[in-house]
């Protein structure tokens, strides 16, 4: 009976021996999986110094594999994350890169910048020294021009005065002019009556008897008033103290007298010139009007003309119907000049005519074979259309380059001059906007993918997109609509940052969710706190473990675990 308990108990502790090593072995691969060494199972009897043994009880040895295999999952997962941040402080090493990279092209461009300013501030100080040049002389122009104006109305006043006393002298000689018109027509009528009284009749114009008669009169009449001027001054006189006075004035009476009946004869006789010559003027308009009424009745009216092109015409007709040709066509039929080449005088030209004629179309057409030419006429009478088709069509397009709203209008070359482009030179530019177009459309597909990485670094939440294909067409609405994701969610304001939309707040709930291995909304804060709680006691453990195998900080995890390992258990 004790030998079977013996055997029973010998059983049992074989089978839990055996079970224990399945468990340590399964224990071992994980370790060997992570790079560590395998727990070796000792004989007693084999290894005599047992002080390099371990025992342990069933439950501990439980409970190391349990911790054994807790560590190396939480190793793992934290593995996991320390390689996430190792990717992501690779990447923000490469951001920072490029940041300093841009930073260092904007320092670059802020120097050109300040030395283009420093240009640009140079020529403004030279545009103000030379308009302050400008302005000092146009001020020293305006003074000058001032002063002028004051000399000019001073010039005026003085001409004004001037102008005033001449209209004085104007008046002062119109009376005196009108007072000598009147005795010369009193004179004139005097000398008409005593004519009119010695011959009973008027005076000729042209006779020269008449005229010196009336020079006679008129000489007699200027005695007469002679005479009376005399009397008037010797009853005027009144004593030896006026004779000097008297002798005076009758001496400047005289003169006057002279004077006005020599003026008086110069006046009429130029009046009489310009009489005859008048006359002469009038009769000469007189006969040109006679003449030209009589070319003018000499010429066919309206109504002749009329019937004279009707009988023409009915006349052409007649001869077209009769086939007739005059002598002078049939003498020169070679001269090319003479020829009839109507479609009713095909027929009456010679073959060497006809010949020459075919030559030059054919040559004109380009067409070797005769019997092609007509499909060649045809061809070139079907271009016009096709050309007035196509013109119409590049008018359209030039009309749409040409437009204001359009980008790169025509490269901008009627922006550029003012002189107005001619219809080849915009069919020129036509080919080269529509290549610089076509670059900008196939650049679109870049820009597409440069803003897809640029919403893909500043919003790492948002869920990614289907990258586009490179034969996908690129739409300006999808650049505008990342555009303006970029600058919801980009947005500074403060009031912004207070309220986040609703799908920023999914996208980092779905961020989340992914990074900490959460399946639902309610497990990521617990999911958090066990991730950071556990990553606190790793710290913990490889700090106690840094400080019992005095390693110093800067040694790294896996070199500690690597220490630890290499004891003997």
């Amino acid at each position: 009976m004790r030998l079977r308990v013996i055997m029973h108990v010998i059983v049992t502790c074989c089978m839990l021996l055996q079970q224990e090593q399945r468990d340590w072995d399964a224990v071992n691969r994980l370790l060997q999986h992570h790079g560590f060494k395998p727990v070796n199972f000792a004989d007693p009897t084999e290894n005599k110094n047992l002080a390099e043994l371990v025992l342990l009880e069933r439950k501990s040895a439980s409970d190391v594999r349990l911790m054994l295999k807790t560590m190396l999952s939480d190793s793992e997962r934290r593995q996991g994350l320390i390689q996430e941040l190792i990717q992501s402080n690779s990447q923000l090493k490469e951001e920072v890169q490029q940041h300093q990279t841009r930073a260092a092209r904007q320092s670059q461009r802020a120097a050109e910048l300040e030395g283009i300013l420093d240009g640009v501030k140079v020529k403004v100080q030279d545009l103000e020294d030379s308009y302050i040049g400008k302005a000092a002389q146009q001020h020293s122009h305006f003074q000058q021009l001032q002063q002028d104006k004051r000399d000019a109305e001073k010039r005026c006043q003085s001409l004004e005065q001037k102008l005033s006393q001449e209209k004085e002298q104007v008046s002062q000689l119109q009376k005196k002019l009108q007072y000598a018109v009147r005795e010369e027509e009193r004179r004139v009528a005097r000398q008409n009556q005593a004519f009119q009284q010695i011959h009973r009749r008027s005076a000729r114009l042209n006779s020269t008897s008449d005229q010196q008669i009336l020079d006679i009169v008129d000489m007699y009449e200027s005695q007469m008033q002679q005479l009376r001027n005399e009397l008037k001054i010797y009853k005027s006189s009144s004593g030896e103290k006026d004779s000097s006075n008297s002798q005076k004035n009758r001496s400047t009476v005289e003169k006057d007298a002279t004077d006005t009946s020599s003026n008086y004869k110069a006046l009429l006789k130029s009046y009489q010139e310009q009489l005859k010559e008048t006359k002469a003027q009038r009769e000469e308009l007189r006969t040109e009007i006679q003449r030209l009424k009589e070319d003018l009745e000499s010429r066919p009216t309206i109504k002749e003309l009329k019937t004279c092109k009707q009988q023409l015409r009915h006349l052409d007709r007649i001869i077209q119907q009769s086939n007739i040709r005059p002598s002078q066509a049939l003498k020169s039929q070679d001269s090319a000049e003479m020829l009839n080449t109507n479609n009713t005088g095909i027929q009456y030209l010679d073959a060497s005519t006809c010949k020459r004629l075919l030559m030059d179309v054919c040559k004109e057409l380009n067409v070797q074979d005769v019997s092609h030419l007509i499909s060649a006429v045809k061809v070139q009478c079907k271009q016009p259309e096709s050309a007035f088709k196509l013109e119409k069509i590049l008018h359209d397009i030039t009309a749409f380059l040409t437009n204001p709203r359009a980008p790169l209008g025509l490269l901008r070359q009627r922006a550029q001059t003012n002189l107005e482009l001619s219809r080849e030179a915009e069919f020129e530019l036509i080919v080269p906007t529509l290549e610089v177009w076509s670059r900008q459309l196939t650049s679109l597909a870049d820009l597409h993918c440069a803003l897809i990485r640029l919403e893909k670094r500043l919003l790492p939440w948002q869920p990614e997109g289907s990258i586009p294909a490179p034969s996908d067409p690129v739409r300006v609405e999808d650049l505008m609509l990342i555009v303006d994701t970029l600058l919801d969610e980009t947005a500074s304001e403060d009031k912004v940052l207070r309220s986040p939309t609703r799908h920023t707040l999914e996208s980092m709930v779905a961020h989340f969710q992914k990074l900490f291995d959460a399946p639902s909304l309610t497990g990521i804060y617990p999911r958090m706190n066990e991730v950071y709680t556990k990553l606190g006691e790793m710290n913990n453990t490889m700090r106690n473990l840094r400080d019992v195998l005095d390693l110093g900080i800067e040694n790294e995890n896996y070199e500690t675990l690597q220490r630890c390992l290499c004891i003997p258990v």
